[in-house]
């Protein structure tokens, strides 16, 4: 394990996705339901 933080979140629901390339960005979709929802992304791996 080399330079890990532990994060701990409280929320609603949780999904675990792959980011896509997307031009010279990534993206992620998430459910229409999340739209005006306020989230956190955290790096994994």
């Amino acid at each position: 394990m080399e330079n890990l933080t532990k994060f701990e979140v409280y929320g609603e629901e949780m999904l675990e996705k792959i980011v896509k390339k997307c031009g010279n960005s990534g993206r992620i979709y998430l459910p229409p339901d999340w739209i005006e929802k306020k989230v956190k992304i955290i790096r994994i791996d």
